[in-house]
């Protein structure tokens, strides 16, 4: 049986690898396209006036995808996972809380939200904290952390807004997620917890919530690759992520297929790389 998979898995793998060298030579020879790999490193890394590297417009785009991404993965889980306990209340209002906000995220296309916190929600709340100028007045040592943490301290209110609109788009999905894990619980845990003498915090934090994210583990990774996927649609309001770059780039040299390629590329690194962090956490908490 292993044998056959084997050799179904090289067929299918050498039918991909002859579709992928038909679509080369069908680019070339079809479209007479002029191929340059060359011209692709330089926007990777340059040297500044004095001598030092420094990241050019690809690699500052995918560190601003990974910034956004860890960022409002962290915040969508935070919001999932307390809706979706709100989720498996026995009172009426929390419930109803928890799926009027459920509903309202998934059935909304993301695009509107980015408009609605852009332009108005976001301007609201930077205006009314006083973030915008907050992050201007920064020290050099701030406005450093800052640049390194989220976003340059003149982009920063964007970024904000990109990131909330991620949260609490993905968010909703996290929560019927979390919610599954927690209706998967047996309720002897909650009954155990409450006869130990556990708070309701207590009780989520050492026993209910561990036991969630054992099992829904694998779902909350496919979760987290589609915020990295999706955070592509922030280009829109010009944060300069990955895509967003890309795009600028593809104006200014023509260089379309190979540009767009190694774009597919670095997301793929970045969606593996997670993969396989989320495979060896999975593994870890099967020992324990």
């Amino acid at each position: 049986m292993r044998r056959h998979n084997y050799l179904l898995d090289g067929i299918v793998l050498s039918i991909l690898i002859l579709v992928v060298f038909l679509g080369f030579i069908r680019i070339k020879n079809g479209f007479q396209y002029s191929w340059n790999w060359g011209a692709i490193p330089r926007f990777f890394f340059r040297l500044d006036e004095s001598g030092r590297i420094k990241t050019n417009i690809l690699m500052q785009g995918f560190l601003t995808t990974v910034r956004l991404s860890f960022w409002s993965s962290g915040a969508a889980l935070l919001i999932g996972t307390l809706m979706g306990i709100l989720r498996t209340r026995k009172n009426l209002f929390p419930r109803l809380v928890g799926r009027t906000y459920i509903e309202i995220a998934r059935n909304t296309p993301p695009l509107v939200l980015i408009f609605i916190f852009y332009f108005f929600i976001g301007n609201i709340i930077t205006s009314s904290l006083g973030i915008d100028e907050w992050s201007r007045n920064l020290s050099g040592v701030g406005k450093t952390v800052l640049t390194i943490m989220f976003s340059k301290p003149e982009r920063f209110p964007a970024f904000l807004s990109a990131l909330f609109t991620l949260a609490v788009y993905e968010g909703a999905y996290v929560a019927e997620i979390v919610r599954g894990g927690l209706e998967s619980v047996e309720a002897g845990q909650f009954e155990a917890s409450y006869a130990l003498g556990f708070s309701r915090f207590d009780k989520y934090r050492y026993i209910i919530l561990p036991q969630v994210f054992r099992k829904v583990l694998p779902s909350l990774t496919g979760q987290a690759i589609s915020t990295i996927k999706d955070s592509s649609i922030v280009s829109i309001i010009s944060i300069r992520e990955l895509t967003f770059q890309g795009m600028e780039l593809m104006a200014s040299t023509y260089l379309v297929f190979e540009i767009w390629i190694t774009i597919t590329i670095m997301y793929f690194i970045l969606t593996i790389s997670l993969s396989a962090l989320a495979s060896y956490l999975e593994r870890r908490m099967i020992k324990y």
